[in-house]
């Protein structure tokens, strides 16, 4: 009876777009400050340069899609996560002190001083 193959890749597929895909994915990455080179940073210890690669041409391939499909823009938002995205992270770390039993207040900040760098 043959070993099974449980690698993570398929080797069925488009060889030309693979190779698109992959060049496309080593652009991003290299591009400062982006979406891509964050998620890169982040996978490369775990995964490794060619899997997170690949990883990064996955993500570019199903925005693609995304956008010829159903029409939608894309925004690059960077490296800095969007402001809901904080609170919303704010308010799950506070409930896991509480949980501990600490008190916790999160005070409100004013994101157009905050930015400058001016607190009143």
């Amino acid at each position: 009876m043959p070993k099974k193959t449980t690698a993570g890749r398929s080797a069925k597929g488009n060889k030309y777009l693979r190779r698109v895909l992959n060049q496309a994915a080593h652009a991003a990455v290299k591009q400062k400050g982006s979406y891509f080179q964050a998620v890169f940073r982040r996978l490369l210890p775990r995964l490794g340069y060619k899997s997170a690669i690949w990883a990064v041409a996955h993500r570019l391939c199903r925005v693609v899609w995304k956008i010829l499909h159903e029409g939608v823009r894309f925004i690059e938002y960077g490296i800095e996560p969007d402001p809901h995205a904080k609170q919303k992270r704010a308010r799950l770390l506070a409930r896991a002190l509480r949980k501990l039993g600490y008190e916790v207040t999160i005070p409100p900040i004013n994101f157009a001083t905050a930015e400058n760098g001016v607190r009143i």
